[in-house]
C-alpha cells in the first residue's frame, strides 16, 4: 500500500474491531497534518523577516496557502508585490518585492491556526471582524439544478478525501457548474486559501463569475475570505453560522447552505438563483 499512497496520505496500522467478531490488524490510510510556518521578508528601513501565522494543514500547495492567507488577511493585494516564494521542510518565506509598503500594525496580530479553525488564535475581535466591501449587485445568475449539481462533483474529485476520509474541500466552479479548481486540506479555512491562492497568484481575483462550495459548514472566515476574493455564490455542505449569514447579507454574498439530497436553502442573495428570484 505505502507505495502508491499519495504524499498527502500516510499508512498506520490499526486494530478493526467489530460487533460478535475477531479484530483484525491491517494497514489503513490518514491524512496528513502537519505545522506550516507562514513568512514574509519585507523591507522598512532595512530587510526585515517576519513570521505571521502556524498554522496545522495537510502539506502541499504550500505556495498557494501562504499567498492565499496573506491576501485574505488584507497583507497582500496582487501578485506583483511578491518577488519569490522559498519553501522549506514546514515552512514558507513569502519574500515581497523592495517596493512594497507593509501594513505593520496588521503584523502585530499572531495567528495560530488549528486545523479545525480558522480564527481562534487572532488576538484581537477587531481582526475577526474587519471591514469587507460590498460586492457588486451583478453577478451570475444560476438555476438550482446547478446548485444541486456541485457536491457530486466535488465529492468524485476528492482523491484523498477518497482515501482517507478525512479532508476538507474548496471547489471553484464556473457559472454553468464546470469544476475550474479543487482543494483539499485537513483545515477548511486552509483548503479555501489554497483554492484562492492559486487563482491570486495567476492574477484572477476577482472571481466575479464563479462559484464556491466548501465540504463542511459555512463558518464566518470562509464567508470572509470569499467576500475578499470577490465570489458572489457560496454554497455549503453543511450548515452556516449566524455570523456567517449576517456577513453574507450585509457583504451582498449569495450564501446557499445545506447542499445535499436534492435540497439547500439560500440565507442571503436570493436574486442570483432563479427559482428564488
Amino acid at each position: 500500500m505505502t507505495g502508491s499512497l499519495q504524499p498527502e496520505c500516510r499508512e498506520v496500522h490499526v486494530h478493526r474491531i467489530f460487533r460478535g467478531r475477531d479484530p483484525i490488524r491491517e494497514p489503513d490510510v490518514v491524512a496528513v497534518e502537519e505545522p506550516l510556518e507562514i513568512q514574509i521578508g519585507y523591507t522598512a528601513g532595512t530587510r526585515h523577516l517576519r513570521t505571521v501565522s502556524l498554522t496545522m494543514r495537510t502539506p502541499g500547495r504550500d505556495d498557494e496557502l501562504a499567498a492565499g492567507f496573506l491576501f485574505t488577511e488584507g497583507i497582500l493585494q496582487h501578485p506583483s508585490q511578491i518577488s519569490t516564494i522559498l519553501r522549506g521542510r514546514n515552512s514558507v518565506r513569502v519574500e515581497l518585492a523592495q517596493d512594497v509598503t507593509v501594513d505593520l500594525p496588521r503584523l502585530e496580530r499572531n495567528f495560530f491556526t488549528s486545523s479545525a479553525c480558522g480564527v481562534c488564535g487572532k488576538t484581537s475581535i477587531e481582526a475577526v471582524h474587519r471591514r469587507v466591501c460590498a460586492l457588486p449587485e451583478e453577478g451570475p445568475v444560476v438555476s438550482a439544478a446547478v446548485i444541486h449539481s456541485l457536491p457530486e462533483v466535488l465529492l468524485r474529485s476528492q482523491a484523498v478525501f477518497h482515501s482517507t476520509g478525512g479532508l476538507h474541500a474548496s471547489a471553484l466552479f464556473d457559472d454553468a457548474g464546470n469544476l475550474i479548481d479543487l482543494q483539499e486540506d485537513v483545515g477548511r479555512h486552509n483548503a479555501l486559501d489554497k483554492l484562492i491562492g492559486a487563482q491570486f497568484l495567476k492574477a484572477a481575483l476577482p472571481l466575479s463569475r464563479r462559484l464556491l462550495l466548501v465540504s463542511g459548514r459555512a463558518s464566518f472566515e470562509l464567508v470572509q475570505k470569499a467576500v475578499a476574493a470577490g465570489v458572489p455564490i457560496m454554497a455549503a455542505v453543511g450548515a452556516p453560522s449566524s455570523l456567517a449569514v449576517d456577513l453574507a447579507a450585509e457583504s451582498g454574498l449569495t450564501l446557499a447552505a445545506f447542499v445535499r439530497d436534492g435540497r439547500f436553502n439560500v440565507y442571503s442573495g436570493a436574486p442570483r438563483i432563479k427559482e428564488a428570484q
